[in-house]
């Protein structure tokens, strides 16, 4: 063992140490958890019930809320409360927190409300989501439907979330890591040059993750939804 130790730390000097700096998962999800802490103790007086917070690339979906997800060894539960990250370089911060504090609401329904049957947003969210000043809205937009499966909101100007968020964000809160856009291989000196993936004549459809709206443009387009002003991305 002594032996292995002393061939392990020969061979590590051999390499450049690492940056101790980077620590993209502590740093990524130290922001969420922060987040979480102070949006509890403003908008829901700290009655939230700890849960787990995970990065999920679910298609189409901005964020998602699953009861009891995750068990401890000695049998205590805790909820998920997931964001995706491939919409954190395209949205503006505060729409971010919007989606993380619209998850939120769905852990305080579940320990003091009655949630909806599967995924269904009913009265009581959209009561909860508009006092917190999140307007519940199939399209992301005035005058759409305030309950339903696949809900989306617009932040109320003013509002008591807009007020939480505009000052965390003052006070210096960012999501220090974001995904990439797509590489390009062998780019060369000016970029541009095409993409070894093969890609058929059919243009490919985007979906917005918020209202759902589709729309059919070249590879690799950049599009954002007339709508909410989300992006789309490829489906």
């Amino acid at each position: 063992m002594n032996n292995l130790i002393k061939e392990n730390a020969s061979n590590v000097e051999s390499f450049a140490a690492p940056d101790p700096s980077l620590r993209p998962t502590q740093d990524t999800y130290d922001a969420f958890q922060k987040a979480y802490d102070e949006a509890n103790y403003v908008l829901f007086a700290g009655e939230r019930a700890g849960c787990l917070i995970t990065l999920q690339r679910r298609a189409r979906t901005m964020g998602y809320f699953s009861p009891n997800r995750f068990v401890r060894a000695d049998g205590e539960q805790s909820h998920e409360l997931a964001v995706n990250p491939a919409y954190f370089r395209n949205c503006a911060l505060i729409d971010t927190l919007s989606v993380f504090v619209h998850e939120m609401i769905h852990v305080w329904q579940e320990h003091f409300g009655k949630p909806g049957r599967g995924r269904y947003h009913n009265s009581e969210f959209a009561e909860m989501s508009e006092s917190l000043g999140l307007m519940p809205s199939a399209t992301g937009q005035p005058g759409g439907k305030r309950t339903g499966d696949r809900m989306s909101h617009y932040i109320i100007e003013g509002g008591k979330f807009e007020r939480f968020a505009r000052d965390l964000i003052e006070r210096g809160f960012e999501i220090p890591w974001s995904e990439t856009p797509p590489k390009l291989e062998n780019a060369g000196i000016d970029g541009g040059a095409e993409n070894k993936t093969k890609k058929g004549g059919k243009r490919p459809k985007y979906t917005c993750g918020i209202c759902g709206q589709n729309a059919w443009a070249m590879h690799e387009a950049a599009l954002v939804c007339g709508k909410d002003m989300g992006p789309m991305l490829p489906a």
